[in-house]
């Protein structure tokens, strides 16, 4: 297949917060296919807070994006050209293709979805990797039990959303924590949260106070930062905490825990995890999700963008906490 395509590049790493200028638009052109490459147009791009860890030079459970290369992204879009016996033109997949707006992958890391049962947008988010992430980081971190509370951070993303849903169906009291009143009262009113924390009001641990009046069993982190301390001060004995997360330090500056001490007053159980190296639940954890979707069970909500050029300020959109729900970019 001839012709060009755009691609965004990583154009250097940004010093504290990230900026347009970090990015740069490429047109490049449609490579040829070698034996067991398959060629996607992706239809939709996944923006998601690890994007900026990566972004960094520094040490951490992944490489750095290379300067000068598609920046790293999931993808989902459909089969244009197969020179591999799994796929045929027209099968629709999810992969790691970038923000591009076409790309070439390995047959061995494309997964076919259905986008008859589901919309395509979904198997980046409550079908794909955020969802599954909620999942593993409830049941196999904060193994819910009946009664138990449940406190979810960015409660109205594409991670939390669906913490606090399955928490509920555990049989379990979830508190959120969003920012602003139109973020908490999707949480309580759509997502069916028992209450919602709004951090914006400034007195969050007060207010975190009185949604728990039991305090917390189960934790389920995102943010970090004033957010992380406030649960950690409502920690139950023997409580459990999934840490996913920390945006609130993603700008490059460190933000600093004050309550770590209820780790060891309460004999706190706490682990950080990566979905990625856990893809022995991905089948479980999939079906069980697309069941739920499919009796509407679990709902989700999707902040989509524009057009490739708008990656960027969506991106740094996402980390400001401008997006609702997932956030993704659509593709022509």
């Amino acid at each position: 297949m001839s012709g060009n395509y755009s691609r965004i590049v990583l154009a250097s790493r940004p010093r504290g917060a990230v900026t347009p200028d970090n990015f740069r638009m490429e047109s490049v052109p449609v490579p040829e296919l070698r034996e067991g490459e398959v060629l996607v147009r992706n239809r939709y791009l996944s923006l998601d807070p690890y994007m900026r860890g990566r972004m960094s030079a520094s040490k951490s459970y992944a490489a750095s994006q290379a300067l000068d290369e598609t920046m790293i992204g999931a993808t989902a879009g459909e089969v244009v050209d197969s020179r591999h016996p799994r796929f045929a033109p027209g099968d629709a997949v999810t992969g790691m293709l970038g923000w591009a707006e076409m790309g070439v992958a390995d047959g061995a890391h494309l997964r076919k979805v259905d986008a008859a049962s589901a919309p395509l947008s979904a198997y980046l988010g409550v079908l794909g990797m955020p969802g599954v992430t909620a999942w593993y980081g409830l049941n196999q971190i904060i193994l819910p039990k009946p009664g138990d509370t449940v406190v979810v951070s960015a409660a109205s993303g594409a991670v939390g959303g669906v913490v606090g849903q399955l928490a509920r169906l555990n049989g379990c009291r979830a508190v959120g924590i969003a920012g602003g009143p139109e973020k908490c009262a999707y949480v309580v009113d759509e997502l069916g949260f028992d209450a919602c924390v709004d951090y914006k009001l400034g007195k969050v641990a007060e207010d975190l106070a009185v949604a728990t009046p039991d305090g917390i069993d189960g934790l389920f982190e995102n943010v970090g930062g004033e957010v992380f301390d406030a649960a950690l001060a409502r920690m139950n004995a023997f409580g459990r905490i999934a840490l996913c997360g920390m945006i609130s330090g993603y700008g490059g500056k460190p933000v600093p825990i004050n309550n770590i001490g209820s780790v060891l007053v309460n004999r706190l159980s706490m682990r950080g995890f990566i979905i990625t190296e856990h893809m022995e639940v991905w089948p479980q954890a999939l079906e069980e999700l697309a069941d739920l979707v499919a009796s509407g069970q679990l709902k989700y909500r999707e902040t989509i963008a524009e057009g490739l050029a708008a990656a960027p300020e969506a991106f740094i959109g996402l980390l400001q906490g401008r997006n609702f729900g997932k956030q993704l970019v659509r593709m022509a």
